[in-house]
């Protein structure tokens, strides 16, 4: 099993996946024999949480071709016929990225970031869709970034290096930070890996102490807004939930990728997973818990709305969104 020591060194499919230049073609690059994606119509939805309110909010959707190299531990064919069985294409997934914003009094936090005009055409909507819900960049006071890949920190700013937010508080996991910060790890990475490490970088550079805090994974990162060490897809990967008047919502982040597909058939690894061992048992302890605690979760890649229910389905789960 790799330790966290091993997860760019030891040279694992996910690391390259996210290196500069490399990671964007396993996602997708709407490959145009299958058509491009459809985005949301209404790229934004709203969902009342005691006193809270929860906001959907779409970046955009790629289309990738489904290969061997997605699902790391199962057959094509198994695969196939898993998404058959839904009645879901077969031959490329549909990947969306969605961000949440938690409305609380006179806070609005956003929850990961997207791409901004770092990423392909379909994608980089966030900002447009934050203002058909009535939020202006400035209005954003805190970010949440839940790990470091691409898709969910690269919207923090622009290609020209402006940051999105201006006057966001940005809040990141500590042990997520520590490990992408390493010069010696970077250092002693393959050198087509070293791009993540940079695209880190550069996204975070230059930001003061009072811009960028970073967090322990178990603490309280905001009134009635907690954090959840979730680690196995990166080092420090963190969810956080909401609770207000006895309800209570979990942004999973990227505790599933694909839940036609990670939800169904958890101890799936998904080729991002960079610690796939650790992974699947956080997919089945978080899943569990949202059973159990009948929470109401949101995905950065569930379908949109991207949020809804979670019941249990033979030896796996089934992601049911809200209406």
């Amino acid at each position: 099993m790799l330790t966290r020591r091993d997860f760019l060194v030891g040279g694992s499919a996910a690391a390259a996946a996210y290196a500069a230049g490399s990671w964007m073609p396993l996602f997708a690059q709407n490959a145009p024999n299958f058509g491009a994606p459809t985005p949301a119509v209404v790229g934004h939805r709203r969902m009342k949480l005691g006193d809270m309110e929860i906001i959907a909010v779409n970046d955009g959707v790629l289309r990738r071709p489904l290969g061997e190299e997605f699902v790391r531990n199962a057959p094509l064919a198994q695969v196939k016929e898993l998404l058959s069985a839904q009645k879901l294409p077969t031959d490329y997934i549909d990947v969306p990225f969605t961000a949440f914003v938690v409305v609380a009094g006179n806070r609005r936090i956003l929850m990961d970031t997207g791409f901004a005009d770092n990423g392909p055409p379909t994608t980089g909507r966030l900002v447009q869709n934050l203002a058909a819900a009535g939020l202006k960049p400035e209005d954003i006071d805190t970010v949440l970034i839940s790990h470091f890949h691409g898709d969910h920190i690269l919207g923090l700013r622009s290609k020209a290096g402006q940051l999105t937010f201006p006057r966001a508080r940005i809040m990141v996991p500590a042990p997520e930070h520590a490990f992408w910060m390493d010069d010696a790890r970077m250092n002693a990475a393959p050198e087509a890996q070293r791009g993540a490490f940079q695209v880190v970088r550069r996204t975070f550079g230059g930001l003061s102490d009072q811009q960028l805090v970073r967090f322990e994974p178990g603490t309280e990162v905001a009134p009635g807004i907690q954090s959840m060490a979730a680690f196995g897809h990166t080092p420090g990967h963190t969810l956080f939930t909401a609770r207000s008047g006895g309800q209570s919502f979990i942004y999973a982040a990227d505790c599933t990728n694909v839940p036609e597909l990670f939800a169904r058939s958890p101890d799936w690894a998904v080729v991002f997973d960079m610690n796939p061992d650790e992974a699947r048992a956080t997919r089945r302890r978080v899943f569990d818990m949202i059973v159990r605690d009948r929470m109401i979760a949101g995905g950065f890649h569930f379908p949109f709305p991207a949020f809804g229910t979670i019941a249990n389905l033979g030896n796996g789960y089934n992601f049911t969104p809200v209406a």
